[in-house]
């Protein structure tokens, strides 16, 4: 579907030259001397490359719809995931390096949500909280309890989080999988 330069967004899919790219910031640029134009920052949903580019404001783009799907995460073989779909029982393996940091968050069985075009994962959302446990808490320095004082903490999967000082090993915590903040004590 094309679209004026104008009309883009933060978080739209764009193909241009010959790849698909998600755009990063926008900034609609009227200098005195010449046309209007946007200033748009894309990052390569293959390969994650960067680019900056300006569109004239009379130019127009292809914006691309991506398909969503529910996906069963299964297990981890070397440096690929394997996923499987929910209403066929197809299975997908993709690399780790597609979810970044949040790959560490995977659990088995966990229901994640993959980004489709033309059959090819581009992306995997995983749920923006999970929950985990502590398996290692410094103790509390003394004096330290009056103040809002986070201390480290590391939950069963690895990732090191901070926590407030009242959670102890073996507690069971509500995480941001995004942002790797400790949200709450799980219930």
């Amino acid at each position: 579907m094309k679209i004026n330069a104008v009309e883009i967004k933060p978080g739209n899919i764009l193909e241009y030259e010959n790849g698909l790219w998600r755009v990063v910031k926008t900034a609609h640029t009227q200098p005195g001397k010449g046309g209007a134009y946007m200033q748009v920052e894309l990052k390569n949903l293959r390969d994650g490359r960067k680019n900056n580019i300006r569109f004239r404001s009379a130019e127009s783009v292809e914006k691309v719809r991506l398909d969503q799907k529910d996906f069963q995460f299964l297990y981890a073989e070397g440096d690929n995931l394997v996923f499987m779909d929910t209403e066929t029982y197809d299975q997908v393996t993709l690399p780790t390096d597609l979810l970044g940091d949040a790959a560490a968050f995977l659990q088995d069985g966990m229901a994640v949500t993959l980004e489709m075009y033309e059959d090819e994962a581009l992306s995997v959302a995983l749920p923006d909280t999970i929950e985990a446990e502590i398996v290692e808490a410094d103790a509390v320095v003394k004096g330290q309890t009056a103040s809002s004082s986070y201390k480290p903490a590391i939950l069963d999967n690895g990732v090191r989080v901070m926590v407030p000082p009242f959670i102890s090993a073996g507690t069971r915590i509500v995480v941001d999988v995004y942002a790797r903040e400790y949200v709450r004590k799980a219930d």
